[in-house]
Order: C-alpha cells, then structure tokens, then sequence
C-alpha cells in the first residue's frame, strides 16, 4: 500500500507536491503558522502605534491653533493696538514726522527757517592729486575728539593726505575727497554729522610748513586756509510760535510721543490724531484666529453618526479642558467689563462673532475703553497669555503629553523590533523542522515505491503458475 500525503496520482500512488519530493509545501506551511502566531501581538502594536500617532496629530494641531492665538494678542497684550494715532502733516515737502510714542491728539503749526547742516570747506587749488603739499603733523578736531596724523615723505601729496584721513581709526567725524576743477585739485574736507558743535578744525605744525595750505578754525578771525563751502549749523523752527533749534534734521522730544522730519524752509501744520484701525485690525484677527481654534477642536471630536466614524480626540480629556477654559475665559470679565462691550460675543456653536460697528464706536474713545479691558493682571490679556503660556510653553501641557506620546512610540517600536526578531527565529526553527519533515516524507515515498514494485512483481509471478 502507498502512504499518501498531500495529493496522489491514481496510477502511481506516489506523493507529488510543491516540496523536494514529498509533496509538502514547506513556504506556504512556515508562513502561515508564523503568520497566526504573530497576527495577535501584531494588531496590537499596530492599533496602539496608529492610535498614538492619530493623537498626535491632534495635539500638534491644537497646539498651532494656540501658538497663532499667542501671535494674536501680541500687539493686545502690549497695548501698542490701543495708543496708535495717526500723524498727517499739510505739506510733506517741508515736514514729515510718525509716532514715536503715544501722542497726544491735536494740531501744530510748525515752521521750519533753516535746516542742520554738516561743515563743508575746500583746500586751495594744487596741480594734481600727486602735487605734495607739505610734511608735518596735521590735527583735526570735532568737538573734544581730535586725531593727529603723522605726514612726512611717503603721503605728503593730496591723495596720501585724503587716504590719511579717511583710514585713520580714530577719525572724530571728517571726510576727505579729492574734487577736480579747472584750476586744479582741491581737498574737501566734510563733517560726518550735521550741527554747529560738529563743525571742525584743522591745524598743522612741525614739518616743512607746507600742510598749513590746509589750516582751519571758524572761531579764528585770520589764517584760514580752507575756503568754507557750507557752514555747520543747527536746523530752527518754531511750534505754535515757540522756538526750538537742533543739531540735526530729524527731532525728538519736540512734542511728546513724536519724531519730526526737517525737510526743507516753510511751514506745515501737523495733525495728531486717533487711529483706530490698528486696535481694529487686531481685535479682527483675534476673532477669527480664535475660531479657528474652535473649528479645529470641533473637527477633531466631533462624531458623524451617517459614517459611523469619530474625530481623532473625541472624549479626549486634554482637548476638552483647553475648549471649556477658553470658552470661559472669552465669555467672561475682565476688569469690570466684557468682550461684549467692544462688540465680541460668544455664540452657542462656540465661535466669536464681532459686531464692526458697536465696535468702532467703542474705539471712538481713542481706545481707552479696550485698553482698559485688555490691559493690568487682571486683564484678558494677562489671563488668555499666562493661560496659553500653560499649554504650548516649553514645558506646557501639550509638550508634556507630546513627550509622553512620543515615548509610548518608542516603546512600540521596540516591541516591533523584538517581535520581528522572534518570528525570524520562530521562521527558522519552523523551516528545519519541516524541511526535515520533507526529507523523512520523500524516503518513505522512495520505500512505497519500492514496495509497490515488489508485490506487482509478486501478484504477476503467482499469475504465471
């Protein structure tokens, strides 16, 4: 009789299979078995892996949400939304001026009779920018800072004293350049910084006498060399008819909380006023930064009962902490008043929806009423700050459950790692096992063949007789 193992041929009943002869299928039977033994520890890692990384999405989207709100109340909680003004003034050929503060609302006749301007003054003519003008040791002096330059042989032309001048580290403020005419080359000499008390000197001593071609001094009545160009001297004006002066063309303190712009003689009228657009601008953005967040929330636990399918944070303890407690705190007081007051309310779906023209009639006040509101410890933005400063701080709530995730992450990483390892092993220990099992199945069906053989052999002897 033959032994049988997987399919036989009815003339033969010898074994054929996919296996070296026996007819065992060692691939298909190794992974199959480890496959059933894997599959429960598998779906396990991968569910949790899948859930993990699901809520980390979540989080990672709350937490921009939040960071945005964050930007949102920068210019609230500093309150540079609430103070702005607008600065407009009559003739912006004679005077420009911004904010530089907060001003105080109202107008100026401001006029301007002279500019600030730098001390220019030029050399006598000399052949060339090579012509030597003489050695000695050269000083120049703005104020209480002076330098002193060592002219002998190697740069005693009018180049090598421009150079001179111009590389020195310890230069006070004095330019030098060579200009060109028809009656020869000419040092210029030019103040870097505007205003009387930045005029300069220059004097000369030692040497061959020569530099004294380049002496100057304004307070000196004789024995300057240098031709003045253009003289240094403060800008004047008059505000409202009180004069001021200043070494330059730009003004601070003039008026508190601006900055005027000299530009040229004349007058202007200068108008400060409240600028609402700003504080508007930025309430707008809080609202819809802020729904936003909402939108978000709402999306991510939210359940559709047509699909059957839940949001990715649906019951999820942490989302529905941050929604409850900025709920609360945007429909709450704060200093004795209300979002309500400047046209912010609550709706029931959780948004905020902002009524533009309660609004700008609540800012008509120069935003002295949202100021208050937003402003001091107990204001909304001391309160929404510090509260989002809890959750996407460094070391925040959702840092914390992010880091917490993250390493849950690795751990399964880990069981993967181990998992996989165990099923090679398991594969390999399957495979000589069976592979042995096909080696012992293919002699045996040698031995039924031989068998086989024998007793036809047997069967057709007995016939014979």
């Amino acid at each position: 009789m033959a032994i049988t193992v997987g399919s036989t041929t009815p003339t033969t009943g010898l074994l054929t299979s996919m296996g070296v002869g026996s007819g065992l299928d060692v691939a298909s039977l190794v992974t199959n078995l480890v496959n059933a033994k894997k599959a429960p520890q598998q779906n396990q890692i991968t569910s949790q892996a899948t859930q993990t990384n699901t809520l980390l999405s979540g989080l990672g989207q709350i937490s921009g949400a939040l960071s945005a709100l964050q930007s949102a109340m920068t210019s609230l909680t500093d309150g540079s939304a609430f103070g702005a003004r607008s600065v407009t003034s009559s003739d912006t050929t004679v005077l420009g001026a911004n904010s530089a503060g907060t001003p105080v609302g109202g107008s100026y006749k401001i006029e301007v009779s002279q500019l600030a301007t730098s001390l220019k003054a030029s050399s006598g003519a000399f052949a060339t920018s090579d012509t030597a003008v003489g050695t000695g040791t050269l000083t120049l002096a703005v104020g209480d800072q002076s330098m002193s330059l060592s002219i002998d042989s190697s740069n005693n032309t009018l180049a090598g004293i421009r150079d001179a001048i111009n590389k020195a580290s310890d230069n006070p403020g004095v330019s030098a350049t060579i200009v060109t005419g028809t009656d020869g080359a000419h040092l210029v000499l030019s103040g870097t910084r505007t205003g009387a008390a930045n005029g300069f000197t220059v004097s000369s001593t030692g040497g061959d006498g020569g530099l004294a071609a380049l002496d100057y001094d304004a307070a000196a009545l004789s024995g300057n060399a240098l031709n003045v160009i253009t003289a240094a001297q403060d800008s004047a004006y008059t505000i409202d008819g009180l004069a001021g002066h200043s070494a330059g063309n730009t003004v601070g303190g003039a008026i508190d909380g601006l900055s005027l712009n000299l530009v040229a003689v004349g007058s202007s009228t200068l108008t400060v006023a409240n600028d609402g657009s700003k504080a508007t601008s930025a309430l707008t953005n809080l609202v819809s930064v802020y729904n936003s967040f909402v939108g978000i929330y709402q999306n991510l636990t939210k359940y559709d009962a047509t699909t059957d399918t839940a949001g990715a944070m649906i019951g999820d303890a942490t989302a529905n902490s941050i929604n409850s407690t900025l709920s609360r705190l945007v429909g709450g007081t704060a200093n004795g008043g209300s979002l309500a007051d400047l046209g912010i309310s609550l709706q029931v779906d959780g948004t905020l929806k902002l009524d533009s023209a309660k609004l700008t009639s609540a800012l008509a006040d120069g935003g002295k009423q949202a100021a208050a509101l937003f402003g001091g410890d107990q204001g909304f933005a001391t309160k929404l700050s510090s509260q989002l400063d809890q959750w996407v701080g460094s070391n925040g709530v959702i840092a914390s459950r992010t880091d917490s995730l993250s390493k849950q992450l690795k751990d399964l990483s880990a069981q993967q790692t181990a998992l996989d390892g165990r099923m090679a092993d398991l594969t390999a220990r399957y495979q000589a096992q069976f592979s042995a099992l096909d080696t012992l199945m293919t002699k045996l069906n040698s031995t039924s063949s031989y068998l086989t053989q024998q007793f036809d052999a047997l069967t057709a002897a007995s016939k014979n007789k």
